[in-house]
Parts: structure tokens; sequence; C-alpha cells
């Protein structure tokens, strides 16, 4: 282990809780250059589940798969190779293991030339990835429009999906250069949230419409809670407040969305940052970035009513984060969250404790890594009594890394 950081409460009297301490250990994968997006999962026997996007030849991309045993990571399987593969820096694939094994991925495929054409698609696994069904598509809808940013959990038997729909979008072919993040300019139409679910033999239930007006390009987040499912999403207004909002519900049965806390960022493009949360039986825990008034801040707020109400928010971050958070409970109710902050010299993967009366603890440095776009998100998960976490080192001696944190008292 390269080193040991107490995460403190403010609190030091003899009777408080143990605070837990966080071990960071060494890197345990690092994927060769080409390799980008890496998502987490937890498998339904406690493993992690690796997804991750690889450069080939050309236009030639592969997804692929791992999975991390007692001994260590496995050998990376493909799931899916083609020269149509949809390779976004901030909408990546991602898996799930339902109760029975089997493992369902995702990704994005390209329906036609136009920059954002493109589709969900979904595969599943009966042998921890060795081989793959045909792909289908999640949605119902076939036009040539954008589709993704899908998030993906345990439900049931199955599993349940939440997806971002560009149905009711009109884009133009010229839209989306480099540098473009639905920003304003050409798009009409809105965006829309879309749930349903997946049977491990791979039926699709009912699509159903969590809310007809969403952020472009911000990714979902679902959590499995006590009393059903919580979605969260960046909202849109008329006015183009773009907040957090979250649905609950299960099935074709949800809730009014509601927002998570009343940032008022107004802002008339997409940030290409969304929420994620976290959940431990009615505990849930939501994490996003705003620039509201005109200054990056990067947020928490719980709630102890499965997503129904949160508490204020709280500030995590050390003054110019770049967002892309990530967040997991702990048995004590307490989080831990990871985020991009920039730096003098380029950025930084940083990780903290925070309880939900605002204590904090000293944030840990994951990784120095790089502010630009193929940084993309760091992702983490809770295995037992640790975490694991996956990110993107840009460039030429770059690519996927992971490391995990040990939890004691």
């Amino acid at each position: 282990m390269i080193g040991l950081v107490a995460l403190l409460s403010a609190s030091c009297e003899p009777s408080a809780a143990p605070v837990p301490v966080l071990e960071l250990g060494a890197i345990e994968l690092a994927l060769p250059p080409g390799t980008q997006s890496p998502n987490l999962a937890v498998g339904a026997d406690g493993r992690a589940l690796l997804t991750w996007l690889e450069a080939g030849e050309g236009d030639h991309t592969s997804v692929r798969f791992a999975v991390r045993e007692a001994a260590g990571w496995s050998e990376p399987r493909t799931i899916r190779s083609s020269d149509h593969l949809f390779a976004n820096w901030a909408d990546f694939p991602s898996s799930v293991e339902m109760s029975d094994g089997t493992v369902a991925a995702h990704w994005l495929e390209k329906t036609a030339d136009a920059t954002y054409a493109y589709h969900v698609m979904v595969s599943l696994s009966s042998d921890d990835g060795a081989t793959w069904t045909e792909p289908a598509r999640v949605h119902d809808d076939e036009s040539p429009t954008e589709h993704g940013f899908v998030s993906m959990v345990p439900w049931g038997d199955g599993a349940a999906i939440a997806w971002l729909d560009g149905q009711a979008m009109q884009v133009p072919e010229t839209y989306g250069g480099e540098g473009s993040g639905h920003d304003e300019g050409g798009i009409r139409g809105a965006m829309s949230a879309r749930f349903r679910t997946l049977a491990p033999d791979g039926t699709l239930g009912p699509e159903v419409l969590l809310d007809d007006r969403t952020c472009e390009c911000c990714q979902t987040s679902l959590a499995q809670v006590s009393d059903g499912l919580v979605a969260a999403y960046r909202d849109r207004s008329e006015d183009e407040i773009r907040d957090i909002a979250v649905v609950r519900g299960a099935g074709e049965a949800w809730s009014e969305p509601t927002h998570v806390s009343q940032d008022e960022w107004e802002i008339p493009g997409c940030p290409v940052n969304g929420p994620q949360l976290s959940a431990d039986g009615q505990a849930l825990a939501a994490a996003w970035y705003t620039g509201a008034g005109g200054q990056p801040q990067a947020y928490v707020a719980f709630s102890q009513d499965g997503g129904a109400t949160f508490a204020d928010r709280i500030r995590i971050d050390e003054g110019v984060p770049l967002g892309r958070l990530d967040i997991e409970l702990l048995d004590d109710g307490s989080a831990i969250v990871v985020w991009l902050e920039a730096s003098d010299e380029a950025g930084r993967v940083l990780a903290r404790r925070v309880t939900a009366t605002g204590e904090m603890g000293t944030p840990i440095v994951v990784s120095n890594t790089s502010g630009e776009r193929a940084s993309g998100f760091p992702r983490l998960v809770r295995v037992a009594d640790e975490l694991v976490l996956a990110w993107t080192l840009p460039g030429e001696t770059g690519g996927v890394r992971t490391r995990s944190i040990a939890i004691s008292d």
C-alpha cells in the first residue's frame, strides 16, 4: 500500500462512532494506450465489473469487459467490435449483473452519418463475458437521433435501465463539430428521459417516459432504495435552468420530477456533467456539478427517505472543480465522493469523505491527470470493505487505470 489517510469527522468526543480509515492501494490494472471511458459495477456476488472502450485501426472500436476476482482482474474480453461504435468521452458503455449471474452490457452504435445519430444496444452473457448474445436495441424509437447516457442497476430478477432519448429532437447534420457540447444554435425539440426493465432472457419491459424535457448530454443515474428506484438527471426548464432532478418509482408508475437542490444554473447549452447516486436502504446520496453564478462548484446532498426529500447541499470541492463526480455510501451513513479538480499543472482525481452533517475529510489525490475531455469521468464502486476506482490517463503513455481504497475502523 502506498499511503494511509484517516478521513476524520469534526467530532472528537469519546462516544463518537469510529471514523473510517481509508488506505489507498497501488495501481491494480493499467490498460494500454487507446483505452478510455471506463465504467464500474458491482456483481451479484460482490465482484467488480469493468467495461471500457478500446481503439483499433481507423474507426474500429471495441467494447471490452473484465471482472475483478479475489486473485485480481481477469483477462479482458470483447463484448462488441465494430467500425460503427460511437466512442465518446462522456457517454460510455456499462454493465450490470443480474441475480442469476447473467451479465448485460450496453454500448452506443451509429445508425446514420449524422454526428448525433446513434442507438443504445445491449447484449447478454451467461458465461462471464466469454460469449455474448446478438445485440438488441434498448429503445423502441428507430429514428436516426441521439440515444444514450444510460444507467443500469439490478432490479428484481433482471435489470432496470434509464437513458436519454432524442426522438423528439431535430439536429442538423452539420451540427456537432469539434468542441460542441449541444450548445445553442440548431437543435429543435427536447431530449427526454425514459425507463424500462430487462429480463435475463433479453425480454424488455414497457418503455416509460420519465421526463419529456431534459438536458441533452449529461449522464443519468439509477439507484435502488428500499421501496423502489430513484433516477437522477439534469433537468431543463423553458428558461434554460438546468438543475438536478430526481423521479422515484418502479415499473410504469413514477413520481413527478423534483429537484435535489435549487441551484438556479441558467445555461443555454449542455455542460456534459451529470449527477450520480448511491443508496443503502432508504439512505441516498447524490453528487453533482453546477456553474450557477459563473462559479464552478461540486456538491453532495443526503436523503433519508429514498429521495423524497434532500437535506441542504454540501460543497465538497477545493475551489476549481471540473466536476465529473461519483459517490458511494459507507456503512456509517457518510459517503466517499470522487471528482476532477483543476490545478496549476493540469488536473487531479480527488476523493474525500463527507458526512450527512457536512463534516469533511482531507482530500486524497487518487491520480494526477489532465483537465481535457480525454481524461473522461472517474468511476467508483464499493465492494465489501473497499472501494474500487477507475479513470483514464490521456496521452500516448496513458490508458485506463484502476486502484482500490480499503476501508477499516
